[in-house]
């Protein structure tokens, strides 16, 4: 239904089904009592999203409405307007359709700034309602790569130095050496260790190359970059890896330094051909990460003082279970750290060696040469190992070797992808391994996810409704005092977190002991739901009960929970 020019917003957002009939007359009436607008109202009581406000106000005006939320905007599009003139009038150019420019305004119907910014630019403008805190957003987030003129001048750059193809390879990589490309890299890296990003993606699309960073766990596209530039900065960064530029049709890995102000970080990189071109992945990993304490990854109470009283037995099998890039190996590298002493002989073998143990012999496996972790597993019993670490139990042959080396008198700690701590069990033993001699050498298995800590500079409390009350003491238990009046917390996003409500990350955990009832529960080749459940009435907090305590704490959402933990 189209409304008519007298059209109130709160009658909009009723036809559109977000506002009740009973919201709807006590938002009129508070409106009149109050003098309040019932826009304001609306959003002061949190009865509709934001940007549905602002879609239905964007009706009412005859203009249409853009989310700028996790929009990447090119810098050819930003050159059109200066900063400081998209600061001043709360706008931002983000697309260009031919010879128009659409732009993102805080107030659509200036007319006045529409044919400033026509005369601006040289364009015709198509003006779309924005939220004025995502446009800020906005800006801050893609004027502030200053990656503009790099990319401007690095285009000019790459069409003056471009190959072709009959240059000998030392050439070619010269030719890249001095093309302004190294900036853009440069700054590429500077903005990923500014936002502690962990991963960079370079991806080339169609008609564009995107440029995309894993920030708290995350994939953010922050930067667009014309498509020209692509080859060129693959180019430059195969160099740095020492990889051949010329290989352009088979996946190549490599790694590089990069030292940014006091900071040095060792670069794995990853390319992969693909329809449009080379996909490049760079990972970041700190030279200098000091692992962080079992309490600071988010480990306490019962599940701590297990997993702390697990690691001091001389033998057994301890797993960490999860899925990618769930936090497994961090959670490794810190238990190892306490246990690495002059005491002990420590082996590591692992694909790859992420960061470095002080006293520890770590192996990276090379498949090319024959070294996996079964072979080099096979060669650390015979180098008087007290403490073995496996990175992972791929196959039934490292399984068998890794049951083998506990049962003889040494600790093992490995990882292992299941969803949950009780899946371990079942699935070594659908790798083939008996019963019998895994009930008597597996010690624990943790299952662990990491969600996104709450920003501590703009963390704000609320009531949750009593549906999601009801939940959290179904989901507790007896785990928390009932008639406790509950609070939650989020963040309402500031420039600290760039706008997102979170900063930093914890981990959620459960540790599951194998018990005598655990183990005659292997032997009998129980579900792991069958030994979930047993391992919850011996006192196992579960991953979700770890997440729903740690957001009544306020470390974090229920949505991040959820997001990570749901079943």
């Amino acid at each position: 239904m189209q409304p008519s020019a007298q059209t109130e917003i709160e009658d909009v957002l009723y036809q559109q089904g977000l506002l009740t009939n009973a919201q709807l007359s006590a938002i009129k009436l508070e409106s009149v009592n109050s003098g309040h607008s019932p826009e304001q109202l609306i959003l002061s009581h949190q009865m509709v999203p934001p940007d549905k406000v602002a879609a239905a106000k964007a009706q009412i005006m005859g203009v249409p409405f853009v989310s700028l939320d996790g929009r990447a905007i090119s810098s050819e599009i930003l050159d059109y307007i200066p900063e400081a003139v998209a600061h001043r009038y709360r706008l931002i150019p983000f697309e260009k359709q031919n010879s128009t420019l659409l732009v993102a305004m805080a107030d659509p119907l200036d007319l006045q700034v529409i044919q400033f910014i026509e005369k601006k630019s040289g364009l015709s403008v198509k003006a779309y309602l924005a939220l004025a805190d995502d446009i800020e957003k906005t800006i801050s987030d893609q004027y502030s790569q200053n990656l503009t003129s790099d990319v401007s001048s690095a285009l000019k750059e790459v069409a003056k130095f471009k190959t072709t193809g009959t240059e000998e390879p030392e050439e070619r990589a010269e030719i890249v050496r001095e093309a302004p490309v190294a900036n853009i890299i440069t700054q590429l890296l500077e903005y990923a260790v500014k936002t502690k990003s962990s991963d960079i993606h370079i991806e080339p699309l169609e008609d564009r190359t995107r440029v995309r960073y894993r920030i708290d766990g995350i994939l953010h596209e922050k930067i667009v970059l014309p498509r020209g530039v692509h080859d060129a900065l693959i180019s430059r960064i195969k160099i740095l890896s020492s990889l051949k530029i010329e290989e352009k049709r088979l996946p190549q890995d490599g790694r590089f330094t990069f030292t940014s102000g006091k900071s040095t970080f060792d670069l794995r990189v990853s390319t992969l051909p693909t329809i449009y071109g080379e996909k490049v992945v760079m990972r970041l990993l700190p030279k200098s990460v000091i692992a962080p304490s079992l309490i600071e990854l988010g480990l306490r109470g019962v599940g701590l003082k297990n997993l702390e009283y697990q690691i001091t037995r001389p033998h057994g099998i301890i797993l960490i279970c999860g899925p990618t890039g769930s936090g497994k190996t961090t959670t490794l590298y810190s238990i190892l750290t306490k246990l690495s002493t002059t005491k002990v002989n420590l082996s590591t073998v692992e694909d790859p060696v992420e960061y470095q143990i002080p006293g520890a012999n770590q192996v990276q496996t090379n498949p090319t040469i024959g070294l996996t972790f079964a072979s080099a597993l096979r060669s650390f019993l015979r180098q008087d190992p007290n403490i073995i670490l496996v990175g992972e139990i791929r196959d039934s042959e490292t399984a068998d070797l890794a049951i083998q080396a506990a049962l003889t008198g040494h600790q093992v700690f490995s990882t292992l992808h299941t969803n949950t701590a009780a899946g371990a069990l079942p699935r070594l033993l659908d790798m083939g391994m008996e019963p019998f001699l895994l009930s008597s050498s597996i010690n624990a298995a943790v299952g662990q996810r990491i969600l996104r800590k709450i920003c501590s500079h703009c963390k704000t409390a609320f009531t949750p409704p009593p549906e999601v009350v009801q939940n959290i003491a179904q989901t507790l238990n007896g785990l928390f005092p009932p008639n406790h009046q509950i609070k939650l917390y989020k963040g309402a996003g500031c420039s600290e977190c760039g706008h997102s409500g979170y900063q930093g990350r914890i981990g959620i955990f459960e540790v599951l002991v194998v018990s005598s009832t655990i183990m005659k529960q292997i032997l009998s080749r129980s579900s792991s739901q069958t030994i979930e459940n047993q391992a919850i009435t011996e006192g196992m907090i579960t991953l979700k009960q770890d997440g729903y305590l740690k957001a009544l704490e306020g470390v974090t959402t229920m949505e991040e929970v959820l997001r990570v933990a749901q079943d």
